[in-house]
């Protein structure tokens, strides 16, 4: 099933040649198709940020949110979500933050990247990290300086 989702985008780059319309539906199909590859499904939620931005919006929040998916490939959706729009990076980051499944320092770096975007929703994230007793004291102490930076009474 692998190998036809990659043919299913590649399917869709060759039809962005001809009509972006189509491939943009196409794109957003890949992308939010939970039974494709989660590098795939990432690829294709880029490819979709090139011929319609407001779409990707979509695609890489569910990428962002799906705990079936990887924790890099999750970070990167949030990452390109918060380039795409910012404003509504934030519940992609903070649910990558709060997920205890996530490891470590990709949580910490959903919690600053959503500092970037949202810094009121940054506090509870960090905290959350800082009292973990299952993430790695550095990581923890780390969270708890950015909570400090983002809000000194914390």
């Amino acid at each position: 099933m692998h190998e036809d989702n990659e043919g299913r985008l590649d399917a869709a780059e060759r039809l962005a040649e001809h009509n972006p319309h189509t491939a943009a539906e196409a794109f957003s199909a890949i992308a939010c198709d939970q039974e494709a590859g989660d590098e795939v499904r990432l690829s294709a939620a880029e490819q979709l940020a090139a011929v319609d931005p407001q779409a990707a919006v979509k695609a890489f929040s569910a990428i962002a949110q799906d705990q079936e998916v990887g924790d890099e490939v999750r970070l990167s959706a949030a990452e390109q979500l918060a380039a795409v729009a910012p404003g509504v990076a934030a519940p992609a980051c903070l649910a990558i933050a709060r997920d205890r499944e996530v490891g470590d320092e990709v949580r910490l770096s959903a919690a600053e990247l959503l500092a970037e975007v949202d810094p009121r929703a940054a506090g509870p994230a960090c905290l959350a990290i800082a009292r973990d007793r299952e993430v790695g004291d550095e990581v923890r102490r780390s969270a708890a300086e950015q909570l400090a930076a983002l809000d000194p009474s914390a």
